[in-house]
């Protein structure tokens, strides 16, 4: 699968941003009170002086105190406002780990179990397993991105009449088991959606108002809320695209995945609870024995193909690094439209930073890892150079099993559509879609998953670009878009994904829909 898709939908892969930035031109500074920060700083500053960023708010702790937190740059570059360490972003992808915080609140009160079937806790509208068996998709599964969701994210933009449908609708259409449980590693916001949706029905709250009354008023998070919370608007920054242009604010039809907006302050003060700091204005929300839990890997998903290490891979809400001399990472980061940011934690250092911007670039990530080096410029130094892994993909050369006529349906939510693969012993792969003009599939492979995680493969599967229109209501509001076609052979059955892709200046995100073809 090409890597600049994988690149736009979700988030940037932050272990291979810092070989490249430890293997470039960054140096390790010597720690001090004076200087320790002024190399970050006026890095900082240039990329905004350049136009790079709009802003970016920053903020370190280390040893349970706050050691430097600041803002660079405009967050509303209309109204002229600074940004500020107080300033509200949106969190994107790093909503998840307080989703995930959230969940385990319940968990630990007995109300949710991990081991269960996320369908125990959905209500009437369920899961459907179009391969395994739906019982496997358990809430642990869900929160590692294992239980055989597909990739998917729909934005709904202020200025447009759509607004995100009930869970239950998104379940409908979208909540298909594309893989079988625990096959396959598979980030799905969709995923982080159904746990929202989970946290509100065990609780009896609103999402938004669980969130708030039991993580981020106990923690002391005064500016964080899920969207804009009311009386919060003063100080949120505005998010723009690359060229300049504000991105209008927008709702999220999985909201536990990326709807939390927070200042680099309030991030700052959740990661020292996470790196077990007893802080007098903190409550305990959770025990020290379920924030190991989190950061705990999901034997489906490491180690981690860069480092090799056991011990890596996600967790619950968490990616967890570590290299080969044992330098343990918690982290994650966030992209979309308008927005990158990310949250890092070195536990055995007890040391966190944060790092937030109103625009997509994979800076903070870059800015983060001159961050360690700063502290950490011992530990740091001997990273394993990195593979190419970008690989020109060889000709496509079919194996024998996949040579013949494959016939069948794409099932979408308003209809099944007939779709036809002819796949030549030569390599050529003609598609045919309902009436539509036969195409070829272009950028053909058939090869096992390509992910960074290691266990994560779940198989060969055949990928490639399609033509042909998926007239949904869903899929047009996000013309023009792309189709990738993702499918693994079992038996005398082709099955898996085809994915729309948004292709708009503002895009509404991934939509995947079940395929299965049988030789003819």
């Amino acid at each position: 699968m090409c890597r600049s898709l994988v690149k736009k939908l979700i988030p940037v892969n932050m272990l291979c941003i810092l070989l490249i930035f430890c293997l470039g031109k960054a140096k390790a500074f010597a720690y001090s009170e004076k200087n320790v920060f002024d190399a970050t700083q006026i890095q900082i500053e240039q990329l905004v002086a350049k136009g790079k960023v709009p802003s970016l708010s920053v903020a370190v702790a280390r040893d349970g105190k706050i050691i430097w937190e600041k803002g660079f740059g405009l967050a509303d570059r209309e109204k002229n406002i600074p940004a500020t360490e107080h300033t509200k972003y949106r969190l994107a992808s790093i909503s998840k780990q307080l989703t995930a915080t959230g969940l385990m609140i319940l968990v630990e009160r007995g109300q949710i179990k991990l081991d269960s079937p996320i369908n125990d806790y959905l209500g009437g509208t369920k899961l459907t397993a179009r391969i395994g068996d739906a019982k496997d998709a358990t809430v642990q599964r869900v929160a590692s991105h294992t239980s055989g969701l597909p990739l998917h994210s729909q934005h709904f933009y202020d200025n447009e009449s759509n607004q995100p449908p009930p869970m239950d609708e998104t379940i409908r259409r979208y909540g298909n088991l594309v893989t079988a449980p625990g096959e396959r590693y598979q980030y799905s916001n969709l995923g982080y959606g159904l746990l929202s949706n989970v946290i509100s029905r065990v609780s009896g709250k609103s999402y938004a108002d669980f969130m708030r009354e039991e993580v981020f008023v106990p923690l002391g998070m005064d500016r964080t809320s899920v969207h804009v919370g009311h009386g919060l608007e003063d100080g949120q920054a505005v998010n723009y695209t690359a060229d300049g242009m504000a991105v209008p604010p927008c709702n999220s039809d999985s909201p536990g995945a990326s709807a939390i907006v927070s200042s680099a302050h309030d991030l700052i003060r959740f990661a020292m609870f996470h790196l077990k700091n007893d802080l007098s204005d903190q409550r305990a929300i959770i025990t020290e024995a379920t924030i190991d839990k989190m950061q705990k890997p999901s034997p489906e998903t490491g180690p981690i193909q860069e480092w090799e290490c056991d011990g890596s891979g996600y967790g619950i809400g968490w990616v967890i690094s570590i290299t080969k001399d044992r330098l343990r990472a918690v982290h994650h980061s966030g992209g979309t439209i308008g927005v990158s940011t990310v949250l890092a934690l070195v536990p055995e250092e007890n040391l966190a930073v944060a790092i937030l911007s109103n625009t997509l670039s994979q800076w903070p990530e870059a800015i983060l890892i001159g961050i360690l080096r700063t502290l950490l410029p011992e530990k740091l130094k001997d990273f394993p150079k990195p593979t190419n892994r970008a690989v020109k993909e060889p000709p496509f050369a079919p194996d024998k099993e996949l040579v013949g006529l494959w016939e069948g349906n794409v099932h979408t939510y308003e209809r099944e559509i007939p779709l036809v693969l002819d796949i030549g012993v030569s390599g050529s792969v003609y598609t045919t879609m309902g009436n539509q003009s036969r195409s070829i599939l272009r950028n053909a492979s058939y090869r096992d998953n390509p992910h960074r995680f290691k266990n994560a493969g779940g198989g060969f599967f055949l990928r490639g670009w399609i033509q042909g229109e998926l007239e949904t209501a869903d899929v047009k509001r996000g013309q023009p878009y792309k189709l990738w076609l993702e499918l693994k052979l079992r038996d005398n059955v082709l099955n898996g994904s085809l994915i729309a892709l948004s292709q708009r200046k503002l895009p509404t995100g991934p939509l995947t829909h079940w395929v299965e073809l049988i030789r003819k």
